[in-house]
């Protein structure tokens, strides 16, 4: 492993140990020319899904941009970037496991919403608001309808 500090590329492993969701290894290393740590994950590799867009694109899934989104809608919001980073690793295993090559970018959306929804509403109601692009207020009223029951 390169030392990200000054390149070398002789490291030792001081400390490995399973991460909380028991998916990756999380591993402090030190390197051996310059002795500062740093800390490194280990993951198995899962193979790539497409996205496929609205207008017919297809793009490769990408984790962090799914989270950007996510991390919009909950700004200033009482959600945890841990809770983010749960909501989204539970996403992706769930993508990983439909063993599907390529799957259209409704069905992720709806899934975001869907972990949204139980965490914070009103997040919720901001990541529908672009996903599903509301033109006026009688579409947010709608939706918070919906989510209320009241319909």
């Amino acid at each position: 492993m390169r030392c990200p500090y000054c390149e070398n590329t002789d490291t030792k492993v001081i400390d490995s140990r399973p991460t909380e969701d028991g998916h990756a290894i999380r591993r402090r290393r030190e390197c051996e020319r310059c002795g500062r740590r740093f800390t490194t994950y280990e993951k198995v590799e899962e193979s790539i899904i497409m996205v496929v867009k609205k207008d017919g694109r297809r793009e490769a899934f990408d984790r962090n941009k799914m989270m950007n989104g996510i991390i919009k809608a909950c700004e200033k919001r009482p959600v945890s970037l841990a809770d983010i980073e749960k909501m989204s690793g539970e996403i992706e295993r769930g993508l990983n496991n439909l063993m599907e090559k390529e799957v259209k970018s409704s069905f992720i959306g709806e899934l975001v919403m869907d972990k949204l929804k139980d965490i914070d509403q009103v997040a919720y109601v901001r990541f529908a608001s672009v996903y599903r692009q509301f033109t006026d207020v009688n579409t947010f009223i709608s939706e918070i309808e919906k989510l209320m029951g009241k319909k």
